[in-house]
Formats: structure tokens, sequence, C-alpha cells
């Protein structure tokens, strides 16, 4: 069984986390990127850059200005593994990015091709062992596996690589990826990877290095994102376009799902692997998880938020004076409501961003009333009037409470509560850490219940088909997604639930 986060602040922030970012870097001087070059199939990739130069080009540095814009995606622990042609290096580390590199590890970090990867941990523990990327050398090669999402089989997997005499150094599914891989490298690593990840089911978005490549690969339903772009003498692979941007690259396309594209000298060669199946993108990262600037699928997040936001206000408006979002991803759905309902939408609640990892608070109801210092309302904003508060979503109900207390505290007149994403009531399995579904509020109790219990004057959930809606109107060729977390039907077979625990 997996051990879920052990951080204290997955029970403090009353949130659900998606577990990851990935990025990828590829420079050379001359390459397909730098020189007009473009995309190929494999059957049609030819011709050869000019010979690159690690003297010219720093991959790490771009990975680490990369995951900064990623940051938002995992906090845990940060990495980045090198190759400068011949081998590969490391340097990984617990705590934000800023927190992992100091000038003297990308100093050492030489070569043109990079791995890199933030992590919030839902498949094993908050550790160094389970930090990513994961590197294995061997007499081979060596292979460095950068992972966002989470596997449904690990422990089948696992359990079939000890029995044929393999050792495991963490308990990360990424870390099964890996090895893998190594055992059918010998088949040439098309075929390794082909091989791999035809066994894992789950949701993944890999990055993965040799000494020589960079390859990128999303599951065939497409869960977890993953971009292509190209930068001034090369490629970047990232979970979110945004990180495209952060290193002045130009963002090119989605990889699709059921896509391998292989980057190396000749440009970028793509193939697909197994059957084809229908698009499953996880819509939290619209609702929540993904940055504003983003693009994912073809869908602008902000532009996805301001319509779920529109339609919150079609389907329960209320009578109010002003309209407040809960920093920071209930901002634009916030701006939407308060566009279609015609009410004046002000900055009312304010973030404290210095409330971060290691503000440690030793009891559990500390945890829940840290809320207090990290929200705060604005006098002069909500007092005396009639308030609509806009949030992404509500998980365990303890955030919520504790903002209607701050928001009657400051004055507000009445607090309804709107949410942007319709009730959470089951777990997910592919790479978001929720509570199980005891814990999940809105699995044991009706809206009015919940209203109730937060003490607002009122409360309502998007429907989903309009929050799917808001979605398809920024792109009607992505129609499907993942919501199992709201329906309980998934994308495929999930082992359930054992003991009030998640498999």
């Amino acid at each position: 069984m997996h051990e879920g986060c052990d951080d204290f602040f997955c029970g403090q922030e009353d949130k659900l986390h998606d577990e990851c970012g990935v990025v990828g870097i590829f420079l050379g001087k001359g390459a397909p990127g730098a020189a007009g070059g473009g995309e190929q199939t494999a059957s049609a990739a030819a011709g050869k850059g000019e010979a690159y130069s690690t003297a010219d080009f720093n991959a790490a540095t771009q990975a680490y200005y990369a995951l900064f814009s990623l940051q938002h995606r995992g906090q845990d622990s940060a990495g980045i593994a090198v190759s400068d042609g011949s081998a590969l290096s490391m340097h990984k580390a617990m705590g934000t990015v800023a927190e992992a590199f100091k000038a003297e590890h990308l100093a050492s970090l030489t070569g043109h091709i990079a791995c890199g990867h933030v992590r919030y941990a839902t498949a094993g523990s908050t550790s160094l062992e389970n930090a990513q990327p994961m590197v294995m050398n061997s007499r081979l090669g060596g292979i460095a596996v950068a992972h966002n999402g989470q596997l449904v089989n690990y422990e089948q997997l696992r359990e079939m690589l000890e029995e044929t005499g393999s050792t495991f150094a963490s308990s990360s599914d990424t870390e099964v990826i890996v090895k893998l891989i190594a055992k059918s490298y010998k088949k040439g690593l098309e075929r390794a990877l082909t091989d791999t990840i035809q066994m894992i089911k789950g949701s993944f978005a890999l990055v993965v290095m040799t000494e020589k490549c960079l390859i990128g690969a999303r599951d065939p339903n497409g869960i977890r994102p993953l971009c292509l772009g190209k930068l001034d003498g090369g490629w970047i692979l990232a979970s979110e376009s945004c990180a495209i941007d952060s290193v002045n690259g130009t963002y090119v396309r989605d990889i699709q799902p059921g896509e391998i594209v292989i980057i190396n000298e000749d440009g970028v060669l793509s193939f697909e692997f197994g059957e084809h199946t229908s698009k499953r993108t996880c819509i939290f990262e619209y609702v929540y998880f993904a940055r504003p600037d983003s693009i994912i699928d073809g869908i602008p997040v902000t532009e996805a938020r301001l319509r779920m936001g529109a339609c919150l206000a079609r389907e329960s408006a209320v009578p109010a004076d002003v309209v407040v979002g809960v920093p920071d991803s209930g901002l634009g759905a916030a701006q939407g409501y308060a566009q279609e309902a015609g009410i004046p939408n002000a900055s009312g609640i304010v973030k404290n961003k210095y409330i971060g990892r290691t503000f440690i608070a030793p009891t559990q109801r500390e945890r829940e009333n840290l809320v207090f210092v990290k929200l705060n309302a604005v006098r002069s904003v909500v007092r005396g009037k009639r308030v609509v508060v806009i949030d992404d979503s509500i998980v365990r109900g303890t955030t919520s409470k504790r903002l209607v207390q701050i928001l009657r505290r400051a004055g507000a007149k009445e607090v309804h509560f709107r949410i942007s994403s319709p009730p959470v009531k089951f777990p997910c399995y592919f790479g978001i850490n929720t509570p199980t579904r005891g814990e999940l509020i809105s699995s044991q109790h009706s809206a009015e219940e919940i209203c109730k219990e937060i003490g607002a004057d009122s409360l309502a959930f998007i429907s989903a088909e309009g929050m799917m809606e808001a979605c398809r109107a920024c792109n009607p060729d992505q129609y499907g997604f993942c919501k199992g977390c709201f329906s309980g039907e998934y994308p495929m077979s999930v082992p359930g639930e054992l003991n009030g625990k998640r498999l």
C-alpha cells in the first residue's frame, strides 16, 4: 500500500493537491528548434544539426527557471538531472526549488539535456528517497525519469520486479517505471519505452532522459498534462505552457494522449503506442491546479475559470453587494460571476504569501486555525454588505468554515458561498492527493447540511455539465474530461478503498 503524504500542510490547507510538475530541456547548436527545423514523424526524420557545445548552453539553468514556474504543482522536493552526452549527473533535495538549489549546484550540472521535477507526495511518503528525477545507470547506459501522475497497478508491477531480482530504494511508483525501462533497454530505447508504457496503468506524463536524447510520453487517456515548446537552440517539454514562457520559449502543442516524442539531433520524432482511447484530461487542472496563464489541451485556464464563474451566476445567483474570490484560484471565477451577475468584484480576502510548508503547527486544531493566519478579510470591502464568496472547491469544509467566521468578524452582513466545481465525493487515483471518501464532506452531507456546518447564509456548487461546458466553450475540440472525483466514474478500473484508506 502506498503511504499518503505525511506533511502537516496536507491537513492544514484543506485543498486537493496535484502530485508534481515535470520539465525536460534539449539544447544544441544548430538544433532544429534554433534553425527553423520542425517536428518529424519517426519515419520522416532526417538531417542532423551542427554539433552542440556544452560550454555554450546550460540545460540545468533553463530547467531551474522552468521548475520555478511549476512550483505550484509541488513543494515537497525538487530535482534536476543532466546529460553532457556521455554521462548523467543529478542534484535533488527536499523543499522548494529555491531551497533545493544554490548557485554551486547549478554550476556543477553541466550538459545540454536536462530532466527536472517538483513533487507533492501522493504515492510514497515525503522523503529524499522518493524525490525525483530517479536515475539508474547500467552497462547499457543511464536513464533519468520524472513522472507526474499515479499508477493504479504499482503494487503488482513492483511485486513482479522483486520476484525477478529487482530491489527498491523508495516507495515511489516512479522507481517501477525506471526499472521497467531499464529491464527492456537492451531491446532499444523505442521498444523499451513502448513495452513499459503498455505495462503501466493509470495516469502519467513522463519526461525521460538518456545520455543522447529526451523523451516525453503521455498516458492513453491524457489525464495529466504535458506540452512541447521551442527554445532558441532547442526544445522543452513541460507540464504547463507557463514553464515554456518562463524560459522565453514558444508553445508548439500539447503531447497527445498515447503519444511518445523523442527529441534528439534529428528534431522531434513522434509515434503512438497502444490503442486509441478517449481523451480524459483532469478537469481540476482548469478548476484549480494549473496556473492562470497556462493553456492546457487548447483551453486557456483563465478563460475557463471566467466561464465557470459566469455559469455559477446563471445557475445560482443571489442578491448581493460585492463578489470576492478566495486567493488565488477563486479569483478568475469570481470575476466571471461578477460580470455575469452585474455585481461589483473586489479584493475582499487577502492571502498571506509567506506562510509556507515549514510553518509548523503541532495539533490538528491549530492546523485548522492557521486559516486565520493565511487568510484575512478587508473590512472596508465587506463591512455591512451582502458578500458572495467564490472558491474553487470544498474538500473537508474546515477552510470554508473559517472563512465565514473571518468575513462575519469583518462585518459582512451576509455570506453566500459559491463553488466553481461540483461536490467532491470520491477519491482520485490518478495523481491528486485527496482524502479518503469518509473525509470528503460532500460524500457524507448535502449542500444544505454543509451550508449549515460552515455557517454560510447560502451555498451552491456549479453543476457538472455547467463546469464541462465552460471548458468546452474555450475549445470545442476538447470534449473529454476525467471527473471521477465528482461522479465516481473513472476512465479505467481503480483499486478502490480498503479499510478507509486509498490503495
